[in-house]
């Protein structure tokens, strides 16, 4: 398993992987400043290591067991545990319309988030055909692994099913953010077309 910072220096020092992670899955290290000011309930810092186009930031935590926890918080105000480090991190944003798979999971149930996932899977297709051949040159570059959909969906849920109570996103003043899982099932307005 690479530590997170041999993924983001490779990351850093890799322009196509670099280009890839920042255009077709919305990791772009050069957004730092998104999330500053947030902490964990516990007041344990976070480390910003990258953010999403709309305003989210992904965080490294403090190491537990020789693994560095990786958290995201949106520009909504919902944040919380992704995965135990960066490589099972990467592995879902990868492999997964993980955001959407959260948000349209029925308030955390699992089976909702696999009815998600290959819905999401099916517009992420239609909507960039190179979608595969792209998680794997990922993959290879950065040694992951390409995991089914449905393996993923357990380790994302079960990850921000343990976001309480040690990584709890708040901000400078003390106020938690709310959890990461959506409480519906699909889209309001028509459903997954």
């Amino acid at each position: 398993m690479a530590s997170s910072d041999h993924l983001l220096d490779l990351i850093q020092n890799t322009p196509d992987v670099y280009d890839l992670l920042r255009a077709s899955f919305e990791f772009d290290l050069e957004r730092k400043q998104c999330g500053e000011g947030l902490r964990l309930a516990s007041g344990a810092p976070l480390e910003v290591i990258a953010g999403d186009f709309a305003g989210g930031a992904y965080f490294l935590c403090s190491e537990t067991g020789g693994r560095r926890p990786v958290v995201f918080a949106n520009s909504e105000g919902e944040g919380g545990l992704i995965a135990d480090d960066l490589a099972d991190a990467l592995e879902i944003i990868i492999g997964l319309g993980w955001q959407d798979c959260l948000r349209f999971s029925g308030g955390g149930d699992v089976e909702v988030m696999q009815a998600s996932a290959q819905h999401l899977e099916g517009h992420l297709a239609r909507d960039n055909p190179e979608i595969a051949e792209e998680r794997a040159r990922l993959a290879a570059a950065l040694s992951l692994r390409i995991l089914p959909v449905a393996d993923l969906v357990i380790r994302l849920q079960a990850a921000a099913s343990r976001t309480q109570p040690d990584y709890v996103v708040t901000t400078e003043d003390g106020e938690a953010y709310d959890p990461l899982f959506g409480e519906y099932s699909e889209p309001r307005h028509g459903g997954w077309r």
